[in-house]
C-alpha cells in the first residue's frame, strides 16, 4: 500500500493557481522521502494575500514546469496510492481546479484528511491546525512550506495510526468510520467521517 502525504500552495485565492507542491511518502511507519517542486501557474497572478502566508512570489516560478508537467513526475507514485492531506477538501480542490484548468483526467486513488482524524483521535487539542499538531509532537517546521507541510501531515498521521493501535496509515480509516475520499476518471467522492 503506497501512502503519500501531499499539500499545495496556491497563488491567489483561486482553486486552480498551485504555485508549489510538497509530497511526503510513509512505508513502514516513517516518512522515508520527501519532495518538494515549485509550480508555474497558467495565468501567473499571485496575490499579496497568498505570498504573505508562503512567502512564493513569481520570481520563484518562471523557471517551473506548469502543473502537468510537475505532476507527471510522480504520476506512478499516486496510481493507486492513498493519499493524505491536512484539510483534504482544500488540497484535493486545488488537484482538481488544476486538472480541470488543463483537461486532465483525474487519477485513479483514495484519500484521508489527517485534520478530521486528528479532531476524532485528540478531541482534546484547542485546534487541529498543522501548527499545533507540530507542537503537540514535538516537531518544529516551516510552516506554508509545501514539503515541511505535507512532512507533518505525514507524521501526525503516524502518530494517529500508533495512537489507534493499527498497523498502516491507512487502518485509520476504517478504526475511526472514516470513508475515504476518492478521485476517479469520472470525478470524486468527498472524505467524510461518520457522526459519533
Amino acid at each position: 500500500m503506497k501512502t503519500i502525504a501531499i499539500d499545495f500552495e496556491t497563488a491567489n485565492e483561486q482553486r486552480g493557481s498551485a504555485c508549489s507542491v510538497g509530497l511526503a511518502w510513509i512505508e513502514d511507519g516513517r516518512v522515508v522521502r520527501v519532495e518538494e517542486r515549485m509550480i508555474r501557474p497558467k495565468d501567473m497572478r499571485f496575490s499579496s494575500f497568498n505570498i504573505a502566508i508562503h512567502g512564493i512570489r513569481p520570481e520563484h516560478v518562471e523557471d517551473a514546469g506548469e502543473f502537468p508537467e510537475v505532476m507527471d513526475e510522480f504520476a506512478d507514485d499516486f496510481s493507486g496510492a492513498t493519499m493524505i492531506a491536512h484539510n483534504a477538501a482544500f488540497d484535493f480542490s486545488v488537484w482538481r481546479a488544476c486538472l480541470d484548468q488543463y483537461r486532465q483526467a483525474y487519477p485513479e486513488l483514495s484519500y484521508l484528511c489527517s485534520v478530521k482524524m486528528a479532531q476524532r483521535v485528540w478531541p482534546h487539542l484547542i485546534s487541529h491546525k498543522l501548527n499545533v499538531l507540530a507542537q503537540h509532537l514535538g516537531l518544529s517546521f516551516t510552516h506554508h512550506n509545501a514539503a515541511e507541510d505535507a512532512a507533518i501531515c505525514a507524521e501526525a498521521s503516524i502518530a494517529i495510526a500508533r495512537s489507534l493501535q493499527v498497523s498502516r496509515v491507512g487502518d485509520i480509516a476504517p478504526a475511526i468510520g472514516m470513508r475515504a475520499g476518492r478521485l476517479f476518471a469520472g470525478g470524486y467522492d468527498a472524505c467524510t467521517l461518520r457522526k459519533q
